[in-house]
């Protein structure tokens, strides 16, 4: 009678997965999270594994806002010459129930480069983008074309699709057949700051 040894499992050098080799190209941590948080946490993960060469900086998405509720006043503000002030307070407006529709599904990132001036987005403003929203054909979006974030004005016109710059020193991006083209959200508003 032979005894036989097995020969496969057990450490082996030189085996296992290399340190920093995973997607994330770091360290990371297995551990457990409620199950009504493993959508988000999914999407804050892609979204930063995303992050390429791109004209946008991807931001964290916005998840338990807080309610802060702020002045509005009746008057409207003249843009030529004022009108004696009329200082009537008309409500409060909370900037996350006026801004976000969809808060599970909204989340935020930074605008790179020029090629959207034509459209109110400077460089370093920060885009409001809704995942939730249909990107139809005229809405602006964040897309990721072959494996790069951009925003553009979405145009679909019989059955070419093309992302549209708002800048004529730009051009526009023709998606090809063979190209692939992944839509992230809707950018529902710009936030500028002037200081």
């Amino acid at each position: 009678m032979t005894l036989k040894t097995q020969q496969h499992g057990g450490a082996r050098a030189g085996a296992g997965r290399k340190i920093n080799s995973g997607k994330f190209k770091e360290d990371t941590k297995v551990m457990r999270i409620p199950s009504s948080l493993v959508d988000r946490v999914k999407s804050t993960l892609e979204l930063y594994k995303s992050q390429l060469k791109s004209d946008v900086r991807v931001q964290i998405p916005v998840y338990d806002a807080s309610s802060v509720l702020l002045p509005i006043f009746t008057s409207r503000v003249q843009a030529g010459f004022p009108s004696p002030a009329d200082d009537h307070l008309e409500d409060t407006l909370d900037l996350n129930k006026h801004l976000i529709q969809h808060q599970e599904a909204t989340f935020f990132v930074r605008a790179q480069g020029d090629s959207m001036l034509g459209a109110g987005i400077h460089q370093g403003d920060i885009l409001i983008v809704d995942k939730a929203l249909v990107a139809k054909s005229g809405r602006i979006v964040i897309a990721v074309i072959d494996g790069e974030f951009t925003v553009k004005r979405l145009h679909k016109h019989k059955g070419v699709i093309t992302l549209k710059a708002e800048n004529p020193e730009f051009k526009d991006i023709l998606i090809k057949e063979g190209s692939e083209l992944i839509v992230w959200g809707v950018v529902t508003s710009v936030i500028h700051q002037y200081l």
